[in-house]
């Protein structure tokens, strides 16, 4: 897929839902896996993190495709959250998106940081070829920076 058309637009709260079903249809088999899918609690900690981060609408040639969301730091550039909708993943949209995030973060000179649960093998892989380093772990998580 031809990622020209790729832009970013500041989430509204009239993409909440939006957001919520993009991410729960990309990642509700890990979280089933590691936890067991809440209803309730996931929609709970959605609109916590919705308010609390900067979520953003990735759009593909118009059209919303994915949501990422991310907090610039004094120390570095966190990445919270990239979920792309199920038939528009592995077209190279998620790589397009953190190369501008990773470009920026450059330009600011800060790191970018992240955690990948365990289970999640694609997305660890994914990580791993846009040259993320894994700096620890938790007993879910695999933590990730993506250096200078």
């Amino acid at each position: 897929m031809d990622t020209q058309g790729l832009k970013f637009r500041k989430a509204t709260s009239s993409d909440t839902e939006f957001a919520y079903q993009t991410k729960k249809a990309a990642f509700k088999q890990y979280v089933d896996e590691v936890w067991g899918w809440d209803e309730d609690e996931q929609r709970q900690m959605h609109e916590k993190r919705f308010k609390e981060q900067d979520f953003l609408v990735i759009q593909q040639s118009g059209v919303d495709v994915g949501i990422l969301a991310m907090v610039q730091q004094p120390d570095c550039v966190h990445v919270y959250q990239l979920f792309i909708v199920p038939e528009y993943q592995s077209k190279g949209i998620g790589a397009a998106c953190m190369t501008r995030v990773i470009g920026n973060a450059n330009v600011a000179n800060l790191p970018v940081r992240l955690q990948v649960l365990k289970v999640n093998k694609r997305a660890l892989a994914f990580w791993e070829k846009l040259g993320f380093k894994s700096t620890g772990e938790t007993d879910t998580h695999i933590l990730m920076e993506k250096p200078l």
